[in-house]
C-alpha cells in the first residue's frame, strides 16, 4: 500500500517511469527525488531554449540572403525588361529600314514565296520529276530560304525558278520516251522503255504505269483497263514512233483511269450476288432453253399445221393431220360420236403443245422473288457489318450492299424476258389449239349436215 502511494505521488509530479528499485522508500526520499527531477528539467528546458536560438538566428541569416537575392533578381529582371524594349525598337526600326529598302521588291518576293511553294507540290506529284529529279532539291532550298527570311533570293535563283516554271510548261505538251525501272505486277524490276505522255498518262508495252510520287517509282497497274481500246491504245503509243496514233489519255492525271481500274466486270458483279445469284441465273438459262426448246417445236408445228389445211389427204405428221385421220377412221359414225372422237384426238394433242410452257412461266416467277431474297440476306450482311464495326466505313458494307442490289437485277433481268417468251410460245401453242378446234367444229358441222 506505501509503494502504490509513492508510484502515484511520482506520477502526480511529472515522473514519465518510475520502477521498483528507484521508489521511495520515505517521504524525505519522494521529496529529493522530485527535486532532482525539476532539476534535470530546468536543464534540458534551457538547452532546448539554446538549440531554438541557434536555429532562430540561422533561418534569420537564410532570410536575409533570401531578401538580397530577391533584390538582385528584380534589378537583373529591370535590366531585362529594358534590355528587351531597347531590342524590340531596334527591330521595328531595322524592319521598317528594310521594308523602305525594299520597295516593290517586297511584293516579288512575297509573290515568289507563294510560288516557289506551290510549284514544290506540283512539281513533287508531276510525271516530268521522273526526269528531273534535281529540281525538287533546289525548290526545297529556296522555300527553306524564302521562309526563313533570313537572306533573299538572287537573280540566278529566281531566273531557275522562272526556267522549271517554262519548262514544265513545255514537257506538258510533249510526247517523251526514256527508260526507267518499272516494277511489274508481279513485283519484279525490270528496265524498260517508258512513254510519257505530256503531264497526263505514261505507258509501256505492257500497259498503263502509275507513278508514285512518295517513292518516286513507277509499276505497273495491277489491273488494266477493262475496255480492250484503251489497252490497245496503249501498246500503239509505246511501240509508235512517229505520226499520229489514237490514245485514250486521262486529263485528270489518274483520276478517271482509276475509276476504270476499279470499275468492276460482268463476272465480278455475277460474283457479288453469290449463292442466290447463281440460283437465279441458272434458273433464267434452264427456262431459256426450255423456251427455245419449245419455239422452235412449236414453230414446226405450226408450218406443219399450216401445210395440213393446204391438203385434202391427213397426214400423221402433224396435230391436225392427227384429229383428221381420227375422223377419216370413224367417218361413218353418227355424229355425237364423231363430236366425242374429234374431242378426244385433240386433247390428246393438247400435253404436246403445253408441255413446258408452265415451267417456263414458273421461272418468270420465281426469278424476281430469288432476287427479293438475295436482297434479304445482302441486307442482313451489311447490318452484321455494321453491328460489329459500325457504320464509320462504307467499304465494309459495299459488299452486303452489292449482294442485294445484284440479286435484284438477276431476278429483273431473269424474270422480264421469261415473261415476254413465255407469252410469244403460249401464244404460238394457243394459235395450234384454236386451230384444231375450229376445225374439229367444221367437221362435227359438215358431218352432221351430211347425216342429218
Amino acid at each position: 500500500m506505501k509503494r502504490l502511494v509513492i508510484l502515484l505521488a511520482a506520477g502526480i509530479f511529472g515522473f514519465t517511469s518510475v520502477n521498483a528499485q528507484e521508489a521511495a522508500s520515505s517521504m524525505s526520499e519522494l521529496l529529493q527525488q522530485i527535486e532532482r527531477g525539476k532539476t534535470r528539467d530546468s536543464q534540458e528546458a534551457r538547452d532546448r531554449e539554446a538549440r531554438f536560438a541557434a536555429a532562430k538566428n540561422q533561418q534569420q541569416s537564410l532570410l536575409n540572403q533570401s531578401r538580397a537575392e530577391r533584390t538582385r533578381q528584380e534589378r537583373n529582371s529591370e535590366r531585362l525588361e529594358s534590355l528587351f524594349k531597347n531590342q524590340q525598337a531596334e527591330i521595328v526600326l531595322a524592319r521598317a529600314a528594310l521594308d523602305e529598302r525594299l520597295g516593290a521588291l517586297k511584293e516579288l518576293f512575297g509573290v515568289l514565296q507563294t510560288v516557289t511553294g506551290d510549284a514544290q507540290g506540283r512539281f513533287k506529284s508531276s510525271l516530268t520529276d521522273i526526269q528531273f529529279p534535281d529540281r525538287s532539291d533546289f525548290l526545297v532550298e529556296l522555300g527553306g530560304k524564302m521562309a526563313g527570311a533570313s537572306s533573299l533570293a538572287s537573280i540566278e535563283e529566281i531566273e531557275r525558278l522562272w526556267f522549271e516554271l517554262h519548262r514544265e510548261v513545255a514537257e506538258s505538251g510533249k510526247i517523251v520516251r526514256f527508260k526507267h525501272d518499272v516494277t511489274t505486277a508481279g513485283g519484279d524490276v525490270v528496265n524498260a522503255d517508258v512513254v510519257r505522255v505530256g503531264l497526263f498518262n505514261i505507258v509501256s508495252d505492257g500497259g498503263y504505269l502509275e507513278y508514285n510520287p512518295a517513292t518516286g517509282g513507277i509499276k505497273e497497274l495491277s489491273k488494266q483497263p477493262p475496255q480492250g481500246r484503251y489497252t490497245s491504245s496503249a501498246e500503239d503509243m509505246a511501240e509508235a514512233t512517229d505520226g499520229v496514233v489514237r490514245f485514250g489519255y486521262d486529263g485528270t492525271r489518274g483520276g478517271i483511269l482509276g475509276l476504270l481500274v476499279e470499275s468492276p466486270t460482268i463476272t465480278d458483279r455475277i460474283n457479288q450476288g453469290g449463292i442466290v445469284g447463281y440460283c437465279i441465273i441458272g434458273l433464267g438459262i434452264v427456262g431459256l432453253l426450255i423456251a427455245i426448246w419449245r419455239w422452235i417445236g412449236l414453230s414446226s408445228d405450226s408450218r406443219k399445221v399450216t401445210a395440213q389445211l393446204k391438203r385434202d389427204s391427213a397426214s400423221t405428221d402433224n396435230p391436225l393431220g392427227r384429229v383428221l385421220a381420227a375422223y377419216e377412221s370413224n367417218r361413218s359414225a353418227d355424229t355425237e360420236t364423231i363430236e366425242l372422237k374429234l374431242s378426244e384426238a385433240a386433247l390428246k394433242e393438247m400435253p404436246g403443245l403445253t408441255k413446258g410452257l408452265l415451267f417456263i412461266k414458273v421461272v418468270s416467277v420465281v426469278a424476281p422473288l430469288a432476287g427479293l431474297l438475295g436482297t434479304v440476306t445482302g441486307m442482313i450482311k451489311t447490318f452484321q457489318v455494321i453491328t460489329l464495326y459500325g457504320a464509320g466505313d462504307p467499304k465494309l458494307m459495299a459488299g452486303g450492299i452489292s449482294q442485294a442490289l445484284m440479286t435484284t437485277v438477276l431476278g429483273l433481268v431473269v424474270a422480264i424476258p421469261m415473261v415476254l417468251i413465255h407469252t410469244l410460245v403460249s401464244g404460238q401453242s394457243r394459235k395450234i389449239v384454236n386451230i384444231l378446234n375450229s376445225q374439229s367444229a367444221g367437221i362435227v358441222a359438215q358431218h352432221s349436215e351430211q347425216h342429218g
